[in-house]
C-alpha cells in the first residue's frame, strides 16, 4: 500500500497536469502586470496609458535624463517609441504624465528635492504620435508658479472632462491640490491656484478616462476621490489595494477604467496592475459592465513576477488547494492529529 505522502504527492501532481495554466501577460482577456526592460529607464517617475495605442503606456525618468518620453508596450515590456522634446529648456526633475482630452501628452518639470525652493517650474504639451516609433517633436513649454510659493510636486493631472490640468503637492507641512488656468498660456506664468487640502504624501495621481474619479498616491497609502463639476468629492470607501514597491513612483487608469497600474523606480521596475470593484470603478466603467450583464472580478494585487507574468492566485492553485484539502481529508490527516487505530 502507498504511504499517504505519496498518494498526496500523485494528487497534486494529477491537478497540476490538469488545471489551465494562469493568464501570462500577453494575453488580452484583462490588463496585465508587466516589467519595464529597458536599461535606460531607471526612475520611471510618472505612468500615462495610450489613447491611441492599446496596451502602451507612457513613462519617463525623474532626473539625470534628457528631454526623453518611452512608449512601453505592456505585453512585452519593451519600448516601442522614445520621442525626443524641443523648443524646450533642459529638464530639470520631471515627475508626472498625463494625456489630455485634447490628445495632447502634458509632462509635468515640477519636482523641487530642494523643499520648494525653485521660482518656477514647467509644463510640456505635445501632440501624442500617431505612430510609434523613434521620433523627435517641438513641444510646448509652461511656466508655472503657486499660489501661495513653491512647492516640491510629482503629481500632474489632466481632467478628461474639462482639459485643466492639476498639480498635487507632494509632501509639504500642508499639501494640497493646484488647478491651472482654465487655458495654459506660454506666453506668460501660468499661476496654479489651490483648490483642496490632502492629508497624504502624493507621489502621482490619475484621472479615471470618464473623469468621475481621482486617485492619489504615495508611498504607502492611497486615496480615491470621487470627481465631479465641482470638483474633489467625497473618499471613495473601499481601498484600491496599494502593492508593496520598493518606490512607488507612479499610477495610471486603464482606457477602460477597470484596472490600476501601479508603477515604481529602478532598473527593470514591475508596473503592478490591480483590478477595481464596487465604488471603486469609475461611473461609466460600472455602466458598460453592467450593459454586458457582468462586472469586475476585483484581481487585486496582482504583482509582476520576474518575467511580467501576474503574481496572484491562479485557477491552477485554487484547484492544487483544493485538492491537497481533499486528500488529506480522505486520508484521515486533516484534524486528527494524534488519534490513533486500535
Amino acid at each position: 500500500m502507498r504511504s499517504p505522502l505519496c498518494v498526496l504527492g500523485a494528487a497534486v501532481l494529477l491537478a497540476l497536469s490538469a488545471a489551465p495554466p494562469a493568464l501570462a501577460a500577453g494575453d488580452d482577456q484583462e490588463p496585465s502586470s508587466f516589467t519595464i526592460e529597458d536599461e535606460r529607464i531607471s526612475e520611471s517617475s510618472g505612468l500615462a496609458a495610450s489613447r491611441l495605442h492599446p496596451g502602451v503606456y507612457w513613462t519617463h525618468n525623474d532626473s539625470s535624463d534628457g528631454p526623453y518620453v518611452y512608449a512601453v508596450d505592456s505585453k512585452t515590456g519593451r519600448t516601442v517609441a522614445t520621442v525626443t522634446l524641443q523648443g524646450i529648456g533642459r529638464p530639470r526633475d520631471v515627475e508626472g504624465i498625463s494625456i489630455g482630452p485634447d490628445g495632447n501628452v502634458y509632462v509635468g518639470d515640477i519636482g523641487d528635492n530642494l523643499g520648494g525652493k525653485w521660482s518656477k517650474v514647467w509644463i510640456y504639451r505635445f501632440p501624442e504620435p500617431k505612430r510609434l516609433g523613434n521620433t523627435t517633436v517641438r513641444a510646448t513649454q509652461f511656466d508655472v508658479q503657486y499660489e501661495g510659493g513653491p512647492r516640491n510636486a510629482e503629481a500632474l493631472m489632466v481632467d478628461p472632462r474639462s482639459g485643466r490640468v492639476y498639480i498635487a503637492s507632494k509632501s509639504d507641512e500642508d499639501p494640497g491640490l493646484y488647478v491651472g488656468p482654465p487655458k495654459l498660456s506660454s506666453g506668460g506664468m501660468n499661476v496654479f491656484k489651490r483648490v483642496s487640502d490632502l492629508g497624504m504624501e502624493v507621489t502621482d495621481g490619475a484621472f479615471s478616462p470618464d473623469g468621475s474619479r481621482l486617485l492619489l498616491r504615495g508611498y504607502f497609502s492611497v486615496a480615491e476621490y470621487h470627481w465631479g463639476p465641482k470638483g474633489l468629492g467625497k473618499r471613495v470607501s473601499d481601498d484600491p489595494g496599494l502593492p508593496l514597491q520598493r518606490q512607488g513612483e507612479s499610477v495610471t487608469f486603464t482606457p477602460d477604467g477597470g484596472t490600476l497600474m501601479y508603477g515604481t523606480e529602478g532598473p527593470r521596475s514591475p508596473v503592478t496592475a490591480v483590478s477595481l470593484d464596487g465604488e471603486q470603478v469609475p461611473d461609466a466603467t460600472a455602466a458598460e459592465q453592467r450593459r454586458n450583464g457582468g462586472g469586475n472580478g476585483g484581481r487585486h494585487g496582482a504583482a509582476a513576477d520576474g518575467d511580467g507574468t501576474d503574481g496572484g492566485l491562479s485557477a491552477r492553485t485554487v484547484l492544487v488547494g483544493a485538492v491537497v484539502v481533499g486528500v488529506l481529508a480522505f486520508l484521515g490527516l486533516l484534524g486528527k492529529k494524534g488519534r490513533r487505530r486500535g
